[in-house]
Formats: C-alpha cells, structure tokens, sequence
C-alpha cells in the first residue's frame, strides 16, 4: 500500500507554520497539550490506523480528499473502528501540498513514536483507512499472545487466479511465517503454496485457497516495534515489504492469523465501484451495514428523509435528503441530496451526491439532468478509460466524485438517458 509519514525536511501538511521546524518532541509544554493523544493507562492494546498515501489509483475521487475520507455507500470508510474503544486517528497521509511528508506506513509510525510509546499499552495494531471489512480484532490480538509472537500478520486465502495480485507469505507447519513473494507468477507462485488447514481452513476450503495473502493489518508487540523501526531498520519506509521480510530474517517470531471472511482494499477506481454496488447484492449482500453487533455509523448529517414520488425503486440504496420523482432506479447506490427527476434511468451505478442542492443554471441544462456524476459499468474497455472519463472537467464541483466534459440530454422514445461525450 503506497502510504506514508513525511520526510523530516518537510513541514505537515496540517500545520504550515512548521516550515522551519524539525519532527515535533514531547516536552513538558507538551504534556499539557490538549492536542496530543490521552495515554490511557488501562488500555491494552494501541490501534493505529494509517490515513492513505497519495491515492493515484483511486483519483479522481482523491483529488481532494485522502483516501479513507472518500464516501463509501454515502458514509464514511474510517467511521467504524472507533466502536472499537481503543483507537487513535493518526493523520498520516500525503497532501498537494506536502507529498514527501510520510514516505511510508513504517516512517509514517516510527514519526510518532515519541507519542505512542507513552501508551502504557502492551501492544500496537496497524490498520488501513482504505480497507472494506469486518473483523474480530479481540481474536486477532488473542492469537498474537497465544502464539507467543512478536508480530502477527492478518492472511487472507487465495485461490491461484486471485494470488497473482497480492503479495503472498509461506508458513511453516506452526503458522510461523518464513518467507515471502510479491505478486509471484509460474513457478514462483506454485512455490507459494502451503497448506492452509495450519491455520484452520477444513480439507475442501484449503484445497481451494492453497495460498495466503498479507492483508496489510499488523499486531506488534510494543518492545519489539520500538526495535525493530529506531534500531534494526530505521531507514526502512513501509511495513509490508521491508520491516516485517527484515523481522523474519533476523529470528523475529513472525506468525500469520487467518482471516476468512469478505475483505476488500478499495484504492481503485474498480474496486471502490464494485465494493458499493456490492451492498445491494441479494439475497446476501457482499457486505453488510445493518450487523447489530456491529454496526457500522455515518457522521450525522441532519438531513431530512428521502422523498419518493412515483418512482420504480429496486436493490438500491438510498441516501438521506434525496428527491426521487417518477424515475427508475435499479441496482444503484443513491447519495446524499441526490435530485432525480421524470424519466432519468439508472441502472448499476453509483451516484455520489452533492455537498448542497443546486439551483439549476438558466439555459445551460434541462432542468431534467441531475448535477450528479453516475459512474456506469466498467465495459471492456476498462478502468484506464474509465479513469480518463472522471478526469474531464468542465462542471468545477468541490467534493463531488468528479467533472464531466459535456453532459447531453437524449430523448429516447417516453424515456430520457443522460449521455457521456467528449
């Protein structure tokens, strides 16, 4: 994952007035400080969750915003793992303006490790800001001091079709990881695979997912993070492909914790498509917000209801504040203020919203067309098109998913289309 915590030449990207200064220290003044993290002392376990580098496979939708602050299913990617009780936010992710600030998710932590040490707490867990799942972190950090390890790495399986895009690890028959490949093909790949009943798949799974891939989420223990990022590798940027190989290398007890469950890393354009359209698969969606025991919140918005007048609605989602009125909806996420008036027709797309409702510009568009960017099926010609498409700007909308260049409105019959053209 292209993350990172910034060069200690440049100032963070939060604070301009910092030009001239070196990384902050914890002094006294400090102590006092507000702004900094509250060590709690009865707290166990640190998580950290790293906010995203400069999100180029995701642009544009990262073009103002870092990559967990991109709406997802109209909420929030970052949103649930404060339920959790033992997390702090670290705004460690690139900007316009200070790109070299974190040059990794290693220097991005080892920055701040002034801070985090002053958690009295026995262990740290990374996580990603950019990641779609649910997991039991309870049973991950339980498996970490069972097992008597130093670092515990999250596995997911892999069939081999799925393998070649994920950086793999081999474990031996304790679960112990002991060597790893990135993005392996051929023979490489079949030298990858181990038997995934060690970490307790049943006989017909592990036949069928004979690999495991590194999910990029991470238990260390405290004394050994602290190590292995000021004296063992303090030059090292990024956790996946340099602290933890190097841990191995030198004996450090490296274990692999399977996670077999629904996980995606939504940092594409493609992946974060598929990701939302997802939640209005049935009968079983991919992913579900609506588990009550655990629930999955957005920001309030205070927002009045959604109003459906005369519209066919079908395995869609809906979000609040929107004016639906005798269209047809099918197989779409809906967000926030969305206006859709008679005729308009969508269908497998994504609609990100609007930061306000627009009064419609006299003569520039019929005041059918909704100023919203409907991202359609990817078509064979692909996510590179795909991307050119959402990079044509005409309609300048701060926070909106993207601009079009020419919006053309189509009569079809007693049915109206919005039409994409260059």
């Amino acid at each position: 994952m292209d993350m990172a915590l910034a060069s200690k030449a440049s100032p963070p990207p939060w604070n301009a007035t910092a030009a001239e200064q070196p990384i902050p220290k914890r002094d006294k003044a400090a102590a006092n400080d507000s702004t900094y993290l509250n060590p709690q002392a009865h707290d166990s376990v640190l998580g950290i969750i790293l906010g995203g580098g400069a999100g180029t496979r995701l642009y544009p939708l990262t073009k103002k915003r870092a990559k967990p602050a991109v709406p997802l299913a109209y909420g929030s990617n970052i949103g649930g793992y404060k339920n959790e009780g033992f997390v702090e936010v670290l705004a460690a992710q690139q900007s316009p303006d200070n790109p070299n600030w974190f040059q990794g998710t290693a220097d991005a932590v080892r920055q701040y490790l002034w801070l985090f040490e002053e958690h009295n707490v026995m262990e740290f867990l990374i996580l990603a800001g950019d990641h779609l799942y649910r997991m039991d972190y309870e049973k991950f950090i339980q498996a970490h001091r069972e097992t008597n390890a130093d670092i515990t790495v999250a596995a997911l399986p892999m069939d081999e079709k799925r393998a070649t895009a994920f950086g793999l690890m081999k474990i031996d028959e304790e679960g112990r990881i002991i060597e790893f490949a990135e993005k392996p093909k051929g023979e490489q790949l079949k030298a990858m695979m181990v038997d995934t009943t060690i970490l307790g798949l049943d006989d017909v799974r592990a036949k069928e997912m004979p690999y495991i891939a590194s999910m990029g989420i991470y238990v260390f223990s405290k004394d050994v993070m602290l190590q292995l990022l000021r004296e063992q590798f303090p030059e090292a940027n990024d956790f996946g492909s340099e602290v933890i190989p190097g841990a191995t290398s030198i004996g450090k007890r490296v274990q692999a914790y399977l996670y077999d469950g629904y996980w995606e890393d939504i940092g594409t354009i493609a992946a974060f498509y598929n990701a939302n359209l997802g939640i209005t698969k049935k009968p079983i969606p991919d992913f579900s917000f609506y588990d009550r025991f655990a629930p999955i919140y957005t920001q309030p918005r205070h927002l009045p209801p959604s109003k459906v007048l005369d519209a066919d609605v079908t395995d869609s989602v809906i979000g609040e504040g929107c004016v639906i009125k005798n269209c047809k909806i099918n197989h779409s996420v809906v967000g926030l203020r969305s206006c859709i008036s008679e005729g308009a027709i969508i269908e497998d797309s994504l609609l990100m919203g609007a930061d306000y409702y627009e009064k419609l510009i006299k003569n520039s568009l019929p005041k059918k067309v909704a100023f919203l960017l409907v991202l359609g099926k990817i078509h064979a010609s692909g996510e590179q098109s795909l991307t050119r498409m959402l990079e044509l700007e005409t309609m300048l909308r701060y926070s909106m998913l993207t601009m079009f260049k020419k919006l053309q409105w189509r009569q079809t019959g007693t049915s109206s289309k919005v039409e994409l053209s260059q």
